[in-house]
């Protein structure tokens, strides 16, 4: 039987509104018949019908859609066995590119000019009155500049947070669609509730504010069809009222919010609005992001009172979200206070050192009897919380997990459950930090899209989740705010944030380099050259940039040896070895030199996908004259480093710059270093993601595992053994007492317990563990090519592709090792096993057994 598992259209399979004039659609299938091939797929839209065989996923290219209209997308698929499978999809179109009609509007009596907090929260009514006609269909689209909920007669519409979502403001503005037909009243309400947000609100640990726009303001039209086929447009005018004396008293990321709930939104003072002259101009397009909304609930495992009067309570569990509060009876003005914090202090109380500036705090002022409240204007990273205001026993408190709504597609599984723990903390934090944008961290005074940290993670994130529609919203923001020198900012969207690429042409290793590390992973995952496209100008203008500070004042094989001013990068960031954040710069010459070397050699790849063979080949030149000025002035005829780091030996390794001779005395400093350091890491953010391969690919397998099975201080499992549920931005973030002993090294004490970066080693447990590699762009073609380590009794993956599931699983029973091997229809396995064998598998499911 052949089944259609996923249809989607622009990577969503409901709820779609689009305004992309040809928009994507792709499939994947299940097929029980083994070696059964897909011989053409077929997709109609209206009077369009497009057949093709050659890949999942296929542009519709008829005629114009039109706007605000409703269409089916019908799938057919067929194998050469003669079996049909058939789905329907319904998707909508929005308003169009700038479809959006009327006036931004604002509360024109509201000067907001205090410095480092968030606004006021303005509430704007509309009261609808209709002429008595029946009507057929109401839908709200709308958008605002700071974040908002919609509310239609006092409830919220929808289950996102965080509307319209985090964007380069100045260049893209997203717009919601609320299709409200069924609760639409003749004398209904709407509400819309903005505070300041990204736009408006205070930001970044500078704590910036008014950033891209002196107040809120809100822009919405109403379309109503009535059965008559007459249609009426309400748009954001003078007709709105608004109010900003309402029950929301704060509303901040890092500081948290404070709701009043004795004042109703119904019975405060409103006035006109007015309109806002924005200063900006954004492309304003129907949402294209994933949806921030709550993906689980969590309840507290334990409670602790303190002498202090507050009680602690532990979720067992790092996340972001918000909690929610169900008050069994309270009186009218109880003032209840929740903290949120990661970690403990000795004594027993919450531990806020880390947050810095961030208040991180929910406070409810209560009204009479039963009531429930959560906060949807701001979100917290934490495990536990402190209630203070109320006795426990009046209060139930559950959390809500607030993630965006990006489907999980991977699994991995072993016999170690340390291991099993660390995979679980790596979800964890990618879920914590997929907030609308890649960030760093969800509790402090930051939680910016570091460019750095998706870029080393971004394999690792393809093999767990479908991230395409995530991270394409994200690129096209990188794209738009480039410099004109070809510098990609340190964060993205930049709001507010400038160090150090606010100069013309500077470009920061790593950092700049997610965009050709994001978009080529994702190429590798699914095929689609679309992102390549996409992002290729912003690729070679970010090369030649990088290149331009490599040849500065340098001569010979020095104009490769990328050696700009340390201050201005990162290098080596936070490795455990040195104690420094000078020192972790002082290394970027290496870290510099080996990212111009892999962006070159990146760039060649994707001109050569893209059909620009003058690129391909000079850019592949590049960055062979990199790899050649890397061996011949950064390491010695013995392979040796003056002053001896694991990165600086990692990268020439992962980024195959060394030829063979020099890569086997490479790889064996690599080891003696490592068995110096008894087997600990001492990598930073560059060479985390690949020390693993380094070893492993190197012929030093067993000390690869030795170094991944190690449990002292610094290590992955060292985390786990210390109680860590999510992944650490430090190695040394907690001593083994629990305790905390960071210390001054230039950065503030920063220190993380939910930043997903060196969670980076995800992609080792798919690719060595269990095997499982592209060889093909969207695994068309793929290798199975299992590494047993002796740690090990079992283990077992799968991950989604374009063509369906592949699962790879081993166990070792009696002296020999099984194997169960998934392929998915239309695609060809290389397997490769332990004792030699090799085999060419199609579509089928497969059992194998080895001697150990």
């Amino acid at each position: 039987m052949i089944k259609i598992t996923k249809f989607t259209c622009e990577g969503l399979e409901k709820d779609i509104v689009t305004d992309e004039k040809h928009p994507l659609f792709s499939y994947s299938i299940s097929e029980d018949h083994d070696d059964a091939t897909i011989v053409v797929a077929t997709l109609s839209i209206g009077n369009w019908t497009k057949e093709f065989n050659d890949f999942n996923s296929v542009r519709y290219d008829g005629k114009e859609l039109d706007l605000r209209s409703s269409y089916e997308a019908i799938l057919t698929v067929k194998d050469d066995k003669g079996q049909e499978a058939k789905k329907v999809l319904s998707f909508s179109t929005g308003l169009g590119e700038n479809g959006l009609k009327g006036d931004f509007i604002t509360d024109p009596s509201y000067r907001f000019t205090e410095k480092r907090i968030s606004p006021k929260v303005l509430i704007f009514r509309k009261k609808l009155q209709f002429s008595g006609k029946k009507i057929k269909k109401a839908v709200v689209y709308s958008t605002a500049l700071g974040i908002y909920d919609f509310l239609l007669d006092g409830k919220k519409v929808g289950n996102r947070y965080f509307a319209p979502g985090f964007t380069s403001y100045k260049s893209h503005l997203m717009y919601q669609t609320y299709d409200i037909t069924s609760s639409l009243k003749n004398d209904s309400i709407l509400y819309f509730v903005v505070s300041g947000g990204w736009a408006v609100g205070s930001f970044v640990f500078t704590r910036k504010n008014r950033i891209t726009a002196k107040r809120q303001a809100l822009l919405a039209n109403i379309f109503i069809t009535y059965e008559d086929g007459s249609e009426e447009l309400i748009k954001t005018d003078s007709s709105f009222d608004v109010g900003r004396e309402g029950p929301y008293k704060e509303a901040d990321f890092y500081d948290g919010e404070t709701y009043d709930s004795r004042i109703g939104i119904e019975n405060i003072s409103y006035h006109k609005a007015g309109v806002e002259h924005v200063k900006i101009n954004p492309l304003i397009t129907a949402d294209y992001g994933s949806d921030v909304i709550k993906i689980s609930t969590l309840n507290p495992v334990s409670s602790t009172t303190l002498s202090n009067g507050k009680t602690i309570y532990d979720f067992r569990q790092n996340f972001a979200g918000i909690i929610n509060l169900k008050i069994k009876n309270a009186k009218e003005g109880t003032q209840i206070i929740i903290r949120h914090g990661e970690i403990l202090k000795e004594d027993g109380d919450l531990n806020l050192s880390f947050l810095r500036s961030a208040k991180a705090t929910l406070t409810y002022i209560c009204k009479e009897g039963k009531q429930e409240f959560a906060p949807t204007l701001t979100y917290m990273g934490f495990r536990y919380i402190s209630l203070e205001g109320i006795k426990p026993e009046n209060v139930e408190i559950e959390a809500f997990v607030l993630s965006s709504d990006i489907k999980e597609t991977g699994s991995f599984e072993c016999s170690d459950k340390n291991i099993n723990r660390l995979y679980q903390n790596i979800i964890w934090s990618s879920r914590s930090n997929f907030m609308d944008i890649p960030t760093d961290c969800p509790q402090r005074d930051e939680r910016m899209g570091w460019t750095g940290d998706i870029s080393v993670f971004s394999p690792t994130a393809l093999y767990c989740f479908d991230m395409d529609r995530f991270l394409v919203k994200w690129l096209k923001d990188m794209k738009a705010e480039q410099h004109l020198g070809g510098g990609i900012p340190n964060t993205i969207p930049v709001q507010g944030y400038g160090f150090p690429a606010t100069m013309p042409v500077m470009a920061v290793d790593f950092w700049g380099d997610a965009c050709l590390t994001v978009p080529y992973n994702m190429y590798l995952k699914d095929g689609n050259r679309d992102v390549l496209s996409l992002m290729y100008p912003t690729m070679r203008k970010y090369v030649n940039a990088c290149l331009f500070w490599a040849n500065l004042f340098s001569l010979g094989k020095g104009r490769y040896i990328w050696n700009t001013l340390s201050l201005l990068h990162f290098g080596d960031w936070v490795a455990p070895d040195i104690d420094e954040m000078s020192k972790w710069q002082k290394r970027s010459k290496w870290t510099a030199t080996a990212s111009l070397r892999h962006t070159s050699d990146i760039l060649s790849k994707v001109a050569s996908v893209l059909g620009k063979h003058d690129d391909e080949i000079k850019y592949r030149k590049i960055s062979d004259n990199v790899a050649d000025a890397y061996q011949s002035k950064l390491i010695d005829k013995d392979g040796r480093l003056e002053n001896e780091f694991q990165t600086g030996y990692v990268l020439p390794l992962a980024f195959d710059m060394l030829d063979d001779k020099m890569k086997k005395k490479v790889a064996l400093n690599l080891v003696s270093l490592i068995k110096k350091n008894d087997y600990r890491i001492g990598t930073g953010f560059p060479g985390t993601p690949y020390i693993l391969f380094a070893l492993a690919d190197s012929g030093y397998k067993e000390e690869a595992f030795k170094m991944l099975f190690n449990d002292k201080c610094p290590s992955w499992l060292y985390e786990v053994k210390t109680g860590g549920t999510t992944i650490w931005e430090r190695w040394d973030g907690l001593d083994e007492d629990g305790s905390c002993s960071i210390g001054k090294d230039g950065t503030g004490g920063m220190i993380s317990y939910n930043h997903y970066a060196s969670g980076a080693v995800g992609a080792f447990f798919y690719q060595r563990i269990c095997g499982i590699e592209p060889i093909v762009p969207g695994y068309k073609r793929f290798k199975i090519q299992p590494l047993i380590p002796t740690q090990l009794s079992y283990a077992k993956a799968m991950t989604d592709t374009p063509f369906g599931t592949i699962r790879s699983e081993w166990e070792k029973i009696n002296g020999t090792i099984q194997f169960l091997i998934e392929v998915p229809v239309n695609t060809i396995c290389e397997l490769a096993l332990p004792d030699g064998t090799h085999k060419e598998l199609k579509n089928g499911r497969y059992s194998f057994t080895v001697d150990c």
